[in-house]
């Protein structure tokens, strides 16, 4: 079957995994970044990843460098819901020689702050709020105007883009909530990703019309500041997508 094959008559390249993960902390969406340790790119700022080993695949290695890069315990890393994203390949990304990145996201509820793990080539690791990792200024370690390192500003854009999409068609959106959560919750989760105010009794009908999207916790209630009553429970139903679609408004953002 590999008669006449000759695997040195191609140009060598390397490939590698990046990680665009997302949650939601105080109201806002966030990144996790890994600052990275070791040329190219030193003290800049980038998504976790790294390269694919001989005898790994794509999503094993994400997992493995994602581990390494931040700390992440190993239970929390395997757990997690990874999703490809695409991949980019322009022959000019990478300074070092041609590397093809397989690009990953995923949505998580609010997580403890990351640590770097020993491993890799990432001294720090934290979580950051998008808008300061898409417009890096002096508070992430960067001049004013800097990128991070890469084309991993690009590969952001396309993951943030992602996200806001699969939260129209898809139950995704209670992935960034706790195990039970208010619909005032779930909608703050939409508004954030989406970066625009949506009316509540609205937004709150159209949960409750889709079947499958969430389920009421019988006898549970929670305060959620005010005067009013308690609100109610509920927690992911059985469904995985929308029908019909939750869109986003098409005003844009109103935030």
């Amino acid at each position: 079957m590999t008669a006449g094959y000759d695997p040195h008559a191609f140009e060598p390249f390397a490939v590698t995994v990046d990680l665009a993960v997302f949650t939601v902390r105080a109201g806002a969406l966030h990144v996790l970044l890994i600052r990275r340790g070791q040329e190219p790119y030193a003290g800049a700022w980038a998504l976790p990843g790294g390269f694919v080993l001989p005898r790994e695949s794509a999503e094993t290695a994400a997992r493995r460098e994602l581990a390494e890069e931040t700390g992440l315990a190993p239970g929390v890393v395997a757990a997690l819901h990874l999703e490809q994203l695409r991949t980019y390949s322009d022959p000019d990304r990478d300074p070092r020689m041609r590397v093809v990145s397989v690009a990953f996201t995923a949505l998580v509820p609010d997580m403890p702050e990351p640590a770097a793990g020993g491993g890799g080539d990432a001294d720090r690791a934290r979580w950051v709020p998008l808008a300061e990792a898409a417009a890096p200024a002096p508070a992430l370690g960067l001049a004013a105007g800097c990128g991070l390192a890469f084309d991993h500003a690009v590969i952001l854009a396309d993951a943030r883009e992602r996200v806001g999409s699969k939260l129209e068609y898809t139950c995704l959106a209670s992935a960034f909530c706790p195990p039970e959560f208010t619909l005032g919750e779930l909608q703050a989760v939409y508004e954030t990703v989406w970066d625009t105010a949506l009316d509540r009794p609205n937004f709150r009908r159209k949960v409750l019309a889709t079947p499958g999207f969430v389920e009421a916790v019988p006898g549970a209630a929670r305060l959620t500041g005010g005067r009013g009553k308690p609100a109610a429970l509920y927690r992911p139903g059985p469904a995985t997508t929308l029908h019909p679609p939750l869109l986003r408004p098409s005003e844009g953002p109103t935030r």
